[in-house]
């Protein structure tokens, strides 16, 4: 038999131009956003646990280190908050010295639009309880917590933030925030959905950094069953319909299917959050010689970028940048 008419699919991988020319994915930093906490008496930065590189920063820390980071090429960010003021109500969550709106006040003055600014609504960090709504009795009250996630929101909007990210995965929670804003005049104010928001153990270190693991219990009965794949079309829909602009999954790589079924289903950008267990798996498998930390990034982040996810959260960013991986 003849071989030589036969189609040779390696013909298109064999050399680097070759491949960087027919590839059929990218990857762009302007499409990253990386992660900050940022915490209420903080007086030195706090190294997290199991997340090297990443710290816990007062406001004028976060702000040292973004001045940094912008000239890495690092534009776009998302806080959260940590407090020592918790409570059944989680005021603090709208407080005036809640970190996360002091910090943006000192960042939209010093850097103006330079800087994307979201925010992560959610108050998780804030209840005395650590779970993400307000709890009566023995259950979280969906709608009682609706109220006090709006006032954060608004606090936020007002402070300069350009998109809320509501995280808490309450009911109607996307209705309550875009009625709240648009009520008080932030009709520009994106909203960043956590649409398919998984009960997922990749959270592990993330719940150290933002001292927000619950104090009896779990979120099982508000964030998504992992075993349930067309349950995130509805919540997509439901976001959608409620006013958001943006909708995400996370984690993201135990649930690219889920990030491919709404960039299939849905017309709006699909962010997808590469969570802190997921970084922390990259960094300890590089860290005992059993990958390049580099070559694994990329692939992570490719991977996600093909299922479809447009906008990604990573922690990676700042060793991307700084090491040039993109290049």
């Amino acid at each position: 038999m003849d071989y030589s008419q036969f189609r040779r699919p390696r013909r298109l991988r064999r050399n680097p131009i070759i491949r960087a020319m027919v590839a059929q994915t990218s990857l762009s930093a302007d499409r990253m956003i990386q992660p900050y906490f940022v915490g209420q008496n903080q007086p030195a930065p706090f190294p997290i646990p199991g997340m090297p590189g990443i710290l816990r920063e007062s406001p004028d820390q976060l702000r040292r280190s973004i001045a940094a980071d912008l000239k890495l090429g690092i534009k776009r960010i998302m806080l959260f908050g940590v407090t020592d003021h918790k409570s059944p109500g989680a005021e603090s969550s709208y407080a005036d010295d809640n970190p996360v709106l002091v910090a943006t006040r000192a960042l939209r003055k010093e850097f103006g639009f330079d800087l994307f600014i979201s925010a992560d609504v959610c108050l998780c960090a804030y209840t005395d309880s650590g779970h993400c709504g307000v709890i009566r009795g023995t259950e979280i009250d969906n709608d009682a917590s609706l109220a006090v996630l709006a006032r954060m929101a608004v606090k936020l909007a007002e402070a300069g933030v350009d998109w809320v990210a509501p995280s808490d995965m309450m009911d109607g929670r996307v209705g309550a925030i875009r009625q709240a804003l648009d009520a008080a005049g932030f009709t520009g104010t994106g909203i960043l959905a956590y649409t398919a928001k998984y009960a997922s153990s990749y959270y592990g270190p993330f719940r150290g950094a933002a001292e927000s693991a619950p104090q009896h219990g779990d979120r099982k009965s508000y964030q998504m069953d992992w075993r349930n794949r067309r349950e995130a079309r509805v919540e997509a829909q439901l976001d959608l319909d409620e006013g958001a602009d943006v909708i995400m999954v996370k984690p993201a790589l135990s649930y690219l299917d889920i990030i491919a079924d709404l960039a299939e289903s849905t017309d709006v950008p699909i962010a997808a959050y590469n969570v802190s267990g997921e970084y922390t798996a990259v960094k300890l498998l590089a860290k005992e010689g059993f990958a390049a930390e580099r070559d694994l990034v990329l692939e992570n982040l490719t991977a996600i970028t093909r299922a479809g996810a447009s906008i990604i959260l990573t922690y990676h960013l700042r060793d991307i940048l700084r090491e040039k991986w993109l290049s």
